[in-house]
């Protein structure tokens, strides 16, 4: 069944609702090597900015690391019979290891709580069956956004029937009533997703989208390499949802390196605050901006030598989410 919202945060959060609902409990685990999953206090209680959220709401969320089972284990074993729910997605910057997913879903099976994946970014990218569809896994429930509407505001809630009836009304067990949002009745978005469904089904959407990821790939390769940028620069990431990272003189991760780069691909008519494609990205438009990269990287090397104060201009950016500004 399928509940449809207006944004990511709607339905992550309706998600953990209905897993609190359908189990009993109120502890939710989530997978802290993965960024963001809501704006909601469940979540962002979670974060170094979680000012205005009561404690015993921050209490209820528990952290776990990805490809690491025996963390996982350890909170089963910590809270038995207390945990609802296990949030994560189903993959980021590294691949899942050794059958980790199969065995996350075994372990939740065990203990009685729900997987739920976050496909908000992977989903209609790694494939159009999601990235639970790429890996052979089937969750409890599942989030969808973005790639689904094409940047028309829709997200979906997708889940078991047994789970998802509990927010509809044809249940004669206690309702939970998950979504009534103020533009609930817009439906331009809903023709939005039916449109942009129908196109990846009919055209090659998601092979374009790996198609040009490798290109970019292999062409930073080569800027890297010319500039000597091994280990300060780099991709990752899947083809199809590429990022990258920025590394300072010491090899650690660098705000200032970051806005550096930015800095001088803008100057170009390039912003990228991430590498990811699309399908309307032609190969021109690749090859544009790998120019636009070699350029950027070579006053990146050239900083690297000098410091950076020299190139800088302004402040730096810093990581969203933050204590303080």
């Amino acid at each position: 069944m399928v509940k449809f919202a207006k944004n990511g945060s709607d339905v992550t959060t309706a998600a953990v609702r209905l897993a609190r609902a359908f189990t009993g409990r109120d502890l939710v685990a989530i997978c802290e090597d993965h960024p963001f999953y809501s704006v909601d206090d469940w979540f962002i209680g979670s974060t170094d900015m979680p000012a205005g959220i009561p404690h015993a709401i921050r209490d209820l969320t528990l952290k776990f690391h990805y490809n690491d089972l025996e963390s996982i284990k350890s909170l089963f074993e910590q809270y038995p019979n207390q945990i609802a729910c296990l949030f994560m997605e189903v993959e980021r910057f590294d691949p899942p290891l050794d059958g980790f997913l199969q065995n996350v879903k075994l372990l939740c099976k065990q203990n009685g709580c729900l997987l739920i994946f976050d496909e908000i970014i992977t989903g209609f990218r790694w494939h159009l069956g999601g990235a639970q569809k790429y890996h052979n896994i089937i969750p409890d429930l599942s989030t969808f956004g973005k790639a689904i509407g094409n940047g028309f505001s829709i997200a979906a809630l997708v889940g078991k029937r047994e789970i998802m009836e509990l927010g509809g009304l044809n249940t004669d067990k206690e309702r939970v009533f998950l979504l009534s949002t103020t533009f609930g009745a817009e439906t331009h978005s809903l023709a939005a997703a039916i449109a942009t469904m129908k196109i990846y089904e009919s055209e090659p959407v998601i092979d374009h989208l790996y198609r040009q990821g490798k290109r970019l790939i292999e062409g930073i390769k080569q800027s890297v390499h010319e500039h000597r940028l091994e280990g300060y620069f780099g991709t990752l990431g899947k083809p199809c949802c590429l990022l990258y990272y920025t590394r300072d003189e010491n090899g650690q991760p660098s705000q200032s390196f970051r806005t550096l780069f930015l800095q001088e691909t803008i100057k170009r008519g390039i912003i990228a605050p991430s590498l990811v494609v699309s399908y309307s990205h032609t190969d021109r438009d690749i090859d544009k901006t790998l120019e636009v990269l070699n350029e950027t990287l070579f006053v990146y090397r050239k900083a690297l030598d000098h410091g950076i104060d020299r190139f800088l201009e302004g402040r730096a950016v810093k990581p969203v989410i933050r204590r303080f500004n």
